[in-house]
């Protein structure tokens, strides 16, 4: 679905007569391979450059240097950029910069209709997309009394009514409390799991990224770490030397263990440390 080859970008800094006073490295030699289907999380403190690495997989920059290719196409060759914006959709962090309509069911009808689908297939794309994310019986709101959550559900129903492979989702749930963010992750994992849409999650809350195929962890434009959610999580302290959290309760099993009691690697959910006391003195 998506390769980067020695992938770079740099910003570059200029006085106000123009004049270039520094350069970034936002993203620095990054190598990556993602498949058809599968669930990656993006994880990195602020500044890790992992929104640019984002910002790549559907052609929004292009590379300083290195390859980023979707579905095959390099996303610098124009002649593939609609294709690409069509294959891999974008959530950002906002959903009010996203929606534009002033009925849900308009807003989720306006890619299809750019994209010249015919009024028939709009309406049964729409209606299969708010079933999606759990918003059909809201069609015919307006987004502006709908929550944060929902308001993200309906953006992203946005992007599927276009009929990406992909999607990526740009710290989809930050400005989102709790509840919210519960919503809007049941949805992507439903997409990921019943629709078989690669999902790529940019993130800093780590209890996001239990539920992914593959984790990446980002510092100062690199890709430093990147496993399963079990290999990522049983490193502990390494995450620490990378300014990030672990899950409360991976953190409750790594004290745990440090006290000597037998647990494995890697919990991630309650439910699992529950089993495993369980086992251990049950």
């Amino acid at each position: 679905m998506m390769k980067a080859e020695r992938l770079a970008f740099e910003y570059i800094r200029r006085d106000e007569e123009g004049n270039v006073e520094g350069i970034t490295r936002a993203v620095d030699d990054v190598d990556f391979d993602i498949a058809k289907g599968e669930f990656i999380a993006i994880l990195g403190h602020n500044g890790s450059g992992k929104s640019t690495l984002a910002k790549h997989m559907n052609a929004i920059l292009y590379p300083t240097e290195g390859t980023i290719y979707v579905d095959g196409k390099n996303t610098a060759d124009e002649q593939y950029l609609w294709d690409i914006r069509q294959n891999a959709g974008m959530v950002f962090q906002n959903p009010d910069n996203q929606i534009i309509g002033q009925i849900v069911e308009e807003d989720v009808g306006f890619g299809p209709e750019n994209m010249g689908v015919p009024t028939k297939e709009i309406w049964e794309r729409v209606n299969e997309s708010l079933k999606a994310v759990g918003m059909y019986e809201y069609r015919k709101a307006s987004p502006n009394k709908l929550s944060g959550g929902q308001k993200q559900r309906v953006s992203i129903a946005g992007v599927i009514a276009m009929h990406p492979q992909c999607i990526i989702l740009d710290e989809p749930t930050a400005m989102l409390d709790p509840s919210g963010r519960k919503e809007v992750l049941r949805a992507v994992r439903a997409l990921n799991d019943v629709e078989k849409i690669t999902i790529i999650l940019i993130t800093h809350y780590m209890e996001e990224v239990i539920h992914a195929d593959r984790v990446f962890v980002m510092d100062k434009g690199r890709i430093e770490m990147q496993g399963t959610p079990e290999e990522i999580f049983s490193e502990v302290e390494r995450l620490k030397e990378l300014r990030l959290d672990v899950p409360q309760v991976t953190l409750l099993a790594y004290e745990l263990q440090k006290k000597g009691i037998p647990l494995p690697k890697g919990i991630l959910t309650t439910e699992q440390l529950v089993r495993e006391m369980t086992r251990l003195y049950g």
